[in-house]
């Protein structure tokens, strides 16, 4: 009697189960369905103006979605540009990428629900702690800049690499000065 009890329970469970099966891939879009603009929904940039098409491959996240765009892949636009330089050893932004800062955060505004994070980076010189350091303090340079503007502090994250992340190997002025950076990343 109890097999057959554990037998039923068994198969209670198993059509519980198979009945919470979804057609919907990982990506939130149902099977056989790979962009936005085949969801029959409207998908419109922050200007208002419409969005062709996104893709949605299961292979790209939905942040390379969005860098895929004509505001974040189009040169002339100060979107496709997301790493603010420093001067050596200065937590302090330059004027050149003030108007940069300003375009994502009233990119930011307009889109709520978007995350971002702040990578703060140095260059070699220093010990690891003050490079750290330093590189905190220049994410925190852009973020300050960004809630200037009204970003909200949800919508923002901030990570300082310090000289573990270069993006120049070299040992020369010029290799410092790309190592000197805070690199903005959607997610």
């Amino acid at each position: 009697m109890k097999l057959i009890n554990t037998i039923c329970a068994l198969f209670v469970m198993a059509a519980l189960l198979s009945g919470c099966s979804s057609n919907t891939t990982k990506d939130g879009l149902p099977d056989g369905q790979n962009t936005l603009a085949d969801s029959g929904y409207n998908t419109i940039d922050a200007d208002g103006t419409k969005i062709t098409e996104i893709n949605l491959d299961k292979n790209i996240s939905a942040a390379e979605a969005l860098m895929q765009t004509a505001e974040f892949s189009d040169p002339s636009s100060p979107l496709s540009r997301r790493v603010i330089y420093f001067e050596y050893d200065s937590s302090q932004v330059i004027n050149e990428f003030i108007p940069i800062i300003e375009a994502h955060g009233h990119y930011l505004m307009a889109n709520p629900n978007q995350r971002i994070t702040l990578e703060g980076h140095s260059d070699e010189r220093g010990t690891r702690e003050y490079n750290i350091a330093l590189a905190e303090q220049r994410a925190k340079a852009v973020y300050k800049m960004l809630q200037l503007i009204g970003v909200m502090g949800k919508q923002v994250d901030i990570v300082s690499y310090g000289e573990e992340k270069p993006v120049e190997l070299e040992h020369n002025d010029d290799a410092y000065a790309l190592n000197r950076r805070v690199e903005l990343v959607y997610k």
